[in-house]
């Protein structure tokens, strides 16, 4: 079974799928490498695709040390994956707790990046729902401690992001709930305690996300409440960022709209790799709706 080593000793699982320049996918909290089949099938027709699995997500280990889950180890994580695999730069496409993952790697590692797709992110990071989100995430690390993941999954894939999936796809939404039922619930608790509940407010990243350089598509649902807001303050923020925004979708749009979702990816990486992924004119930051104002 392939795996990469962390600094901290961690085997973390991973697989490759094609040839060509790498994409990097990072998978979000309640999927795991199999959530990217779509991409992969796709892409990996032309590209060295590489998914795998985050620590406390079998088989990759599943350390019992609350202090080896947080932000900065997820973006350790994905580093080790690609310095296992002698990649010095990849594609990085990361949804939700991905996403985040995708986003703080390119803020502290852009050489490693030749782009960001940051889908899906945003959760917890309006101020005004910090301290919901934090409490949420608490329940959520209980629920899978005292009820164990198959029971929780039942719950947790019905939330008001991913009914979107179930009403459009119901056979593939089923496959996605097995799948986090599969999961280990202390795995589970354990992330959502160090990486989700702790991770910075993107609102506090500003001055640093003005500096990000990297290419960035920022993809989301329009029904993914919880990423709309941070989602168009990203778009705002980052001088390199496009925003797409999926009709009628949630949460997981890699799955609920994978055809949609390949076709976007797939013209951004193109434009990235024929150097026309430019930052944004600041002519179109003037305060004036139509520049007629004088």
């Amino acid at each position: 079974m392939p795996s990469a080593t962390t600094d901290d000793g961690i085997q973390l699982y991973y697989e490759e799928t094609g040839q060509g320049f790498p994409l990097l996918f990072v998978h979000e909290f309640g999927g795991d490498c199999r959530s990217w089949e779509p991409q992969v099938r796709a892409f990996g027709r032309r590209y060295r695709c590489i998914t795998y699995n985050a620590r406390g997500y079998p088989p990759s280990d599943v350390p019992h040390d609350p202090a080896a889950y947080s932000q900065a180890r997820a973006v350790a994580d994905a580093l080790a994956v690609l310095d296992h695999l002698a990649i010095m730069q990849a594609h990085i496409v990361g949804i939700s707790m991905g996403g985040f993952c995708a986003l703080h790697l390119g803020l502290r590692y852009p050489e490693r990046a030749r782009s960001l797709v940051v889908a899906a992110c945003g959760y917890g990071a309006v101020p005004q729902r910090r301290e919901a989100f934090r409490a949420e995430c608490e329940a959520i690390a209980r629920a899978f401690e005292n009820e164990g993941a198959a029971r929780v999954a039942a719950r947790y894939a019905l939330g008001p992001a991913r009914v979107q999936f179930q009403n459009k796809d119901p056979r593939g939404w089923a496959e996605h709930a097995r799948q986090l039922a599969e999961h280990s619930a202390e795995g589970a608790a354990l992330t959502m305690r160090g990486v989700q509940r702790e991770r910075p407010s993107l609102y506090d990243l500003t001055d640093d996300l003005r500096r990000l350089h990297v290419p960035t598509l920022i993809v989301t649902g329009d029904e993914d409440e919880g990423c709309l807001e941070p989602d168009l303050m990203l778009k705002r923020t980052i001088p390199s960022a496009g925003l797409v925004v999926l009709p009628r979708t949630g949460h997981v749009c890699n799955l609920e709209e994978p055809d949609l979702f390949n076709r976007i990816v797939q013209e951004f990486l193109c434009t990235v790799e024929s150097g026309r992924w430019g930052l944004r004119d600041p002519r179109s930051l003037a305060t004036s709706t139509t520049g007629m104002d004088e």
